[in-house]
């Protein structure tokens, strides 16, 4: 039985599942011997998939350990080994951090283009959908679309969306819907920062402000900043993570776009690399496309064997 979440994983993740079954046709596995050249050979599909050099040589260590000399039976037999040691390898989501008294407060970063304001409404959405009071904090006074973009979701949510005239101070819009959830007893403010390229420090230093401000107001806040980071670049995103998280404390990350990119290996490794944990993954464009992230059933979707198990109701 294949459940609604696995489908659509698995649909998101066609093109890097083909991409990585297509390089392995080329090398052919069935019938070979697992031995040295095989196993550069697979370490290089691995690494080409964005799993990362690093997460491509553990895996490839863990082969050599468990299946050096024996003969392949096929593809399949090789994929059930990686998916066996890549699920142990990808560390566990982990739970929120607990919040004190007030509303949670979660801050959005990334760079431009990145798909941070759909991921904000996306957000709206499924909290709003789960009977939580949402305030959404429209901090990203650069861009009129996006401040529209983000109040047409939340109003088509039920949400309120605090705002101000372009080019006012972030911070200050930030400070105003932390006041406002307060003050309406909601439970959760969801900020929306403006998309920014992780090398300009002006723009860096203006996301510790926001982090100040919204800490003097309630204490502890923000619970969670949320880096959106879109799948297509692959292993550049590990590089703007990091300097994200130099700024500031990154608590977990959101993975966009993978139904378009082959490149979805990525989603394993920076989170594994920087020891911040992937929350949530993009599939598509509509509300219920922003999935949890399951290291499992990620996991099978990325490796799957090409007739996966089609029979059988959803759950």
């Amino acid at each position: 039985m294949i459940g609604r979440l696995r489908r659509r994983l698995r649909d998101g993740l066609a093109k890097t599942r083909r991409a990585f079954s297509d390089q392995l046709a080329k090398i052919g596995l069935s019938g070979r011997v697992v031995d040295e050249v095989l196993l550069d050979e697979i370490e290089e599909i691995l690494i080409e998939s964005d799993l990362g050099p690093e997460l491509a040589g553990e895996l490839r260590s863990a082969l050599e350990r468990g299946a050096f000399g024996k003969r392949l039976e096929g593809e399949d037999e090789l994929l059930a080994r990686l998916r066996e040691e890549l699920i142990a390898l990808v560390p566990p989501v982990g739970a929120a951090a607990p919040v004190g008294s007030g509303p949670r407060v979660t801050l959005l970063l990334g760079v431009n283009g990145s798909g941070k304001t759909t991921t904000a409404g996306k957000l709206v959405a499924r909290w709003s959908g789960e009977g939580r009071r949402v305030v959404v904090g429209a901090a990203d006074t650069f861009r009129a679309a996006a401040v529209e973009q983000l109040v047409v979701w939340s109003e088509r949510a039920g949400a309120r969306v605090v705002k101000a005239g372009a080019g006012a101070d972030p911070a200050a819009v930030a400070f105003d819907a932390v006041a406002s959830a307060k003050a309406q007893g909601a439970d959760d403010v969801l900020i929306d920062t403006a998309g920014r390229l992780h090398t300009k420090k002006p723009l860096m230093a203006e996301l510790e402000k926001i982090s100040r401000v919204v800490a003097r107001e309630i204490p502890g806040a923000p619970h969670d900043s949320l880096l959106v980071l879109d799948g297509t670049t692959g292993r550049n995103a590990v590089v703007q993570a990091r300097d994200f998280a130099a700024v500031v404390p990154v608590t977990g990350l959101v993975l966009t776009k993978l139904d378009g990119t082959a490149r979805g290996g990525a989603a394993v490794s920076v989170g594994r690399e920087l020891g911040i944990p992937v929350r949530y993954v993009g599939v598509g464009e509509s509300a219920d496309d922003l999935l949890d992230f399951d290291p499992h059933e990620f996991v099978r979707g990325l490796l799957e064997s090409r007739a996966p198990e089609t029979s059988g109701s959803e759950g």
